[in-house]
């Protein structure tokens, strides 16, 4: 069987051998397809990687780049295509997608067109290129009309219209990134009316699939996660007590501004509080070009840092590996997701997988991965009739049970391990993918 997968980024693998630069992101892709080959005898899948890159000559090549996989044996090999997509500006849609994708298409003739990420113009160009829609099958990632909805994540008025000068250079204040979700939720809209088939993993992006069409047909199918975090486990005596450890903080939605605000009310009974963020720091002020760079979400963060007293409690950790994740993951006290809107972070299965505390907030699609007084604590989070202070006296209070509550924390610990293994389990998920596509196929020859 042939199966052309269609995604955000350059698979890892398939960067390090064409000497591009190698994303982070997305990580269970690479779990994914690190499956799909390990089992490659008995599956038969032929598997074909096509992927955003930058204008050059890769993106104009038709023929497939070969790309060895040894690991997996010595013919396991990946086919990779690129497509020049502007990923930087991907609420605009470029109709030339649709000729280049196509030719792809044509080039691979494949039994299954799996594409990634249902808000993206690669998928519609995809979906409107292909000439058989049954063979199509469009993987919910977030859900970008709630999350427009969700954005500004209770942001006081004067933030949310504020403009730095780099909001201004980039056209990217917070609410032109409002705007920019909204223009992808429509397109995915749009994406899942014109599709057949569509594969999620949460009941929130179930009854939003089914609301956008109710005649396509829904699979439901776990994701499987980075390999590294498959093994090791946190242990109490080993971590950083008092340290909180967040995967992301860099716009809005993630809602760190809630966590800055829940751990000023918190230092005073727990002065060795300590934040630490995965990704690039949004507060740094000391140089020119730092005061020229930083965003108005940046500089309401700081603004927090200096009202909370916080300044040396909050450390930005800059770009991290997955084993670099996983150190800081078994490393913290505790980890903590304050979004005000997601669908099934990865993250948070990692953590849940190594076992690490965990409190979450009760939005979007996270209830159906994480079980609220069994895995860990769920605090209601952003929502309709939920003010600010609602939020962060939720989260502060959460914090404290899980710190104050060592054999509830042990409890939620062992919990959390056993149901994340169930959910991304690597098997499993496999073989439910094996079934989709099979399914597809067939119904596709009909």
């Amino acid at each position: 069987m042939k199966v052309l997968w269609i995604c955000n980024i350059v698979l890892p693998t398939i960067a390090e051998r064409l000497g591009l630069e190698v994303s982070h992101k997305e990580g269970w892709l690479a779990g994914l397809s690190g499956t799909i080959l390990e089992h490659r005898q008995e599956n038969q899948i032929e598997l074909h990687v096509a992927f955003p890159v930058g204008s050059g000559k890769l993106s104009g090549e038709l023929h497939a780049h070969v790309i060895p996989v040894p690991e997996y044996g010595e013919d396991a090999v990946l086919y990779g295509y690129g497509f020049y997509e502007d990923m930087l500006h991907a609420e605009n849609y470029d109709p030339g997608l649709e000729a280049r994708i196509g030719q792809i298409i044509d080039a691979v003739q494949p039994d299954v067109i799996h594409c990634f990420g249902t808000e993206y113009g690669h998928t519609l160009a995809a979906v409107k290129a292909c000439p058989n829609k049954e063979r199509v099958l469009v993987g919910i990632q977030g859900v970008c009309q709630v999350i427009a909805g969700a954005y500004m994540a209770d942001l006081p008025e004067k933030v949310q219209k504020s403009k730095t000068f780099r909001d201004w250079l980039k056209k990217d204040s917070i609410k032109m990134q409002q705007h920019k979700f909204l223009l992808r939720g429509a397109r995915e809209e749009k994406i899942l009316r014109l599709s057949g088939n569509v594969t999620g993993r949460t009941e929130f992006d179930r009854f939003y699939a089914k609301k956008c069409n109710s005649d396509a047909r829904y699979y439901f199918m776990n994701e499987t996660l980075r390999s590294c975090f498959y093994e090791g486990q946190w242990r109490r005596e080993a971590c950083e007590p008092y340290t909180i450890f967040v995967s992301q903080g860099d716009y809005p939605l993630k809602g760190l501004h809630y966590l800055l605000l829940a751990a000023g009310s918190l230092q005073e009974r727990y002065p060795d509080i300590h934040i630490k963020i995965a990704g690039n720091s949004l507060v740094n002020y000391r140089t020119l070009k730092d005061k020229i760079k930083i965003s108005a979400y940046g500089k309401y963060l700081r603004s927090l840092l200096a009202e909370q007293k916080l300044e040396g409690k909050v450390q930005f950790l800059g770009r991290l590996s997955a084993e670099e994740m996983k150190e800081e993951y078994l490393k913290a006290g505790l980890f903590v997701c304050c979004s005000s809107n997601e669908n099934s972070p990865n993250s948070l299965g990692e953590a849940m997988l190594l076992g690490v505390p965990c409190v979450a907030a009760d939005v979007g699609g996270i209830p159906s991965i994480f079980s609220g007084g069994e895995d860990g604590i769920l605090y209601r989070g952003f929502g309709p009739g939920r003010t600010l202070e609602d939020v962060v006296r939720a989260l502060s209070l959460a914090i404290m049970q899980m710190w104050e509550n060592p054999k509830d924390r042990e409890r939620y610990s062992e919990n959390a391990a056993k149901h994340a293994r169930i959910t991304h389990d690597k098997e499993k998920n496999y073989k439910k993918m094996m079934e989709i596509y099979a399914e597809i196929a067939g119904t596709s020859k009909r």
